[in-house]
């Protein structure tokens, strides 16, 4: 049983330089969100910070909580009245600091959620796209796999959901781009980057169409789904680190 400690400072620091956070231009501050005791041993990790993951992570007696998507998002209302000020209590009530990184957890090449989301599907990568190369391509390992049909078959086995999928499933696998999470908007990318079949978490209906118009297959394998890794890699890597607890807490969510 780990029984480490970190100063929080310290551990901001680290997880600043690691993630190189100032190198990206993002929709909410990447870092300490919410300030809470100045030692940390027991740290939990989740996707996103509910108030459902506060709670568990209050029960497991944690000092910090580290997630993929934290507060403060641009054009959010910022009084801190309903959802939001219970979630903050708790917070502060309990002493518990919150950490949150996005984009540059996204695009981590160890720790990242695109790596992370590669290994866990099979996925060989061999190039990158889109701004701070936040996009993947490459090919699969299995190379059996042989149609879309037959990738949405192994994705659906390897993450316990099915992916909607736009286009043909008989389709040849060629080269596979991906970004999880509301990435949508990065498909004209990886088109552009030599890509025939395209994966993320969410999909939009004028996504459909490009889809469709460009000859391209389109997987959406859910938000969630596929942010649930790179949060993951990264505590038990500070676990290791620090030599701290770590404990990932999945409050499931169907998008």
């Amino acid at each position: 049983m780990n029984r480490g400690s970190i100063n929080r400072d310290e551990f901001a620091k680290y997880l600043e330089q690691t993630l190189d956070i100032n190198r990206f231009r993002d929709y909410c501050p990447n870092g300490l969100q919410v300030e809470g005791r100045a030692s940390i041993t027991k740290l939990v990790t989740g996707v996103t910070a509910s108030l459902a993951l506060l709670e568990a992570a209050a029960h497991e007696g944690a000092d910090a909580i580290l997630v993929h998507h934290g507060y403060f998002w641009r054009g959010e209302d910022a009084r801190v009245v309903g959802p939001k000020q219970r979630r903050l209590k708790l917070l502060l009530g309990q002493d518990i600091s919150l950490f949150a990184y996005h984009l540059p957890l996204d695009a981590h090449p160890e720790f990242g959620n695109n790596v992370q989301l590669a290994r866990r599907l099979g996925l060989v990568p061999d190039g990158r796209f889109g701004e701070n190369d936040l996009g993947w391509l490459g090919v699969p390992a299995d190379a059996g796999l042989g149609t879309v049909g037959g990738l949405a078959k192994d994705i659906e086995e390897r993450l316990g959901r099915a992916p909607l999928l736009i286009g043909d499933p008989a389709q040849k696998l060629g080269r596979i781009a991906w970004c999880t999470g509301a990435a949508q908007g990065m498909l004209g990318d990886a088109i552009a980057a030599g890509a025939s079949v395209y994966l993320s978490g969410e999909i939009s209906e004028p996504t459909v169409h490009l889809a469709r118009e460009a000859g391209a297959a389109y997987l959406a394998c859910g938000h969630h789904a596929t942010e649930r890794f790179g949060v993951q890699a990264l505590g038990e890597h500070l676990a290791q680190e620090f030599g701290i607890e770590h404990r990932f807490i999945d409050i499931t969510n169907p998008v």
